[in-house]
């Protein structure tokens, strides 16, 4: 893999023409999704027209980007799309990402090419550029993960270059859209068959209501990992302690395994993404201690990918069907070794645009203090970000407990407060 490569955008309007008009179909028919926006929320955007704006949204799934695109197409326009460089690896996959409007960033690396681009790209008055400012999938649907800084500092240095060339700081506009999947049936079987497809590859019996069938699964997982990474637990621990102790031997075995040095006041994420970069680069070498132990450091770090949001309490907070499957999903991944597991039903994927916030009214005290202007506005937008997913979450129907001996549960209501 040729990691110094950048991989810019390379727009074909009648692709994208096209593209618009064929997606909602494949959404619905293959990724079993449909877009809705609230009308107030589109109108946001479309004031917008004329101006450049950033949008960051949450990532809690593979098909984000997809959603993303249907707003785009929704909105008769075009938009650019930041995208891990690993999406860009499949010839045939980089060439369509190009020409619809997507380019590469190295996550964990200072990937000097794509932030001068980013930087440029957000001077022009065209600028409409999509960033998911989590750093990747949370796969949780309603918590949002700490955003990392580089899309409002970028767009605040794009705005420093215009003073110091003498120009005009322009408008340049940041909206958080808010991101949320919600099934549209009865998802009782779906979850029925996740709970014991998984309580039979773990050797566990079916017993008590879902929601004790699901934290025995989790269990078991969590004595598995803490034995494999040679962890006793204190009897007083609780489950996130002990989730985040398990976090920090992972990591920090992998980072001695490869000779970096461990750095546990670093984001998990960028932690992780350094890893994969070593291991990208080096797969065909031995490790610095003599072995051969790639494999083991691959599934370490998909591992603390695919668990980086969890938390013990998550269901139980507002058992829903989509809190659960969030979960089972998580542990299809895990058990099965599947990267992405098939859509469990119909869903609808709910856009919840907040106002756009002017970054030129920020500018002045930017200039001032930098970090300090940063993390308030990545926290401003978080907490709207999160606040919006709260919202949308009560908005949904609670999951119908039963237990294995209750084969017959209630049907989970109709979703319909919101039309596409």
């Amino acid at each position: 893999m040729d990691q110094t490569q950048f991989y810019p955008p390379q727009r074909n309007s009648y692709l994208i023409w096209l593209a618009q008009k064929v997606m909602p179909w494949v959404a619905r028919l293959i990724l079993q999704v449909d877009l809705v926006v609230p009308s107030e929320s589109l109108a946001r955007l479309q004031k917008l027209q004329g101006s450049p704006y950033l949008i960051l949204c949450n990532h809690p799934t593979f098909h984000d980007p997809m959603i993303m695109f249907l707003l785009s197409a929704r909105l008769s326009l075009s938009f650019f799309y930041l995208a891990a460089y690993e999406q860009f690896q499949d010839q045939v996959q980089r060439w369509f990402y190009q020409r619809l409007g997507a380019y590469s960033i190295r996550r964990g690396l200072a990937d000097r090419p794509s932030i001068a681009y980013t930087v440029a790209l957000m001077q022009e008055p065209d600028c409409r550029l999509v960033i998911f400012p989590e750093g990747g999938c949370s796969f949780q649907n309603d918590t949002i993960m700490p955003f990392r800084a580089g899309g409002v500092q970028m767009a605040l240095q794009a705005m420093t270059k215009q003073a110091k060339q003498g120009k005009k700081v322009q408008d340049f506009y940041v909206v958080p859209i808010s991101l949320k999947y919600r099934y549209t049936g009865d998802m009782t079987g779906a979850i029925v068959q996740a709970l014991t497809q998984l309580e039979q590859a773990l050797h566990l019996p079916s017993q008590g209501d879902y929601y004790h069938r699901l934290r025995a699964i989790a269990a078991q997982l969590l004595r598995r990992y803490e034995q494999e990474y040679g962890i006793t637990p204190l009897p007083t621990a609780n489950w996130n302690q002990r989730i985040a102790a398990l976090k920090f031997q992972a990591l920090q075995q992998c980072e001695l395994r490869l000779g970096l040095t461990p750095a546990p006041h670093e984001p998990h994420r960028e932690r992780v993404y350094r890893i994969r970069h070593i291991l990208s680069s080096r797969i065909n070498t031995l490790l610095p201690d003599g072995t051969d132990g790639w494999e083991v450091i691959r599934k370490a770090s998909l591992r603390m990918l695919n668990f980086d949001a969890i938390y013990d309490g998550y269901v139980a907070a507002h058992p829903t069907p989509e809190r659960f499957l969030d979960t089972l999903v998580r542990f299809e991944r895990e058990v099965f070794d599947i990267d992405q597991p098939q859509p469990k039903g119909h869903r609808q994927a709910i856009l919840q645009v907040d106002e756009p916030v002017n970054l030129k009214d920020y500018f002045a005290a930017y200039t001032q203090e930098r970090s300090a202007t940063v993390d308030l506005l990545l926290k401003q937008f978080q907490e709207t970000m999160q606040n919006n997913l709260n919202e949308l979450s009560e908005r949904s129907p609670r999951f119908a407990q039963g237990s294995s001996n209750s084969p017959k549960l209630k049907k989970l209501p109709s979703q319909t407060d919101l039309k596409p």
